[in-house]
């Protein structure tokens, strides 16, 4: 469950990142939060699936905090933010 929440949360800074760093591609701050949030969530379970294996997953949680897996998926869902935001926004402008 952690691991979601973080990768919400860096999907949404990711999501509001591309926005800053794209203005042509803004969904403004609240559309830049959403999909950031769905993009992060997305890209993090997919990593996560692929990755990650049922023993590693019961290592992990036998030793507590695995910052590996805390590295993993802050990146998977800053990248799946801002790349979900991206996208969108830009399919948003040519649309317009």
């Amino acid at each position: 469950m952690e691991q979601l929440i973080i990768q919400l949360v860096a999907g949404a800074i990711g999501g509001n990142a591309a926005g800053k760093a794209m203005p042509n591609a803004s969904l403004g701050g609240l559309g830049n939060t959403i999909s950031g949030l769905v993009g992060g969530g997305i890209l993090g379970w997919i990593v996560q699936t692929v990755v990650s294996s049922g023993a590693v997953d019961a290592a992990a949680g036998a030793a507590g905090i695995d910052i590996g897996s805390i590295v993993a998926s802050l990146a998977s869902g800053g990248i799946g933010g801002a790349v979900l935001t991206a996208v969108i926004g830009m399919m948003k402008n040519r649309a317009a």
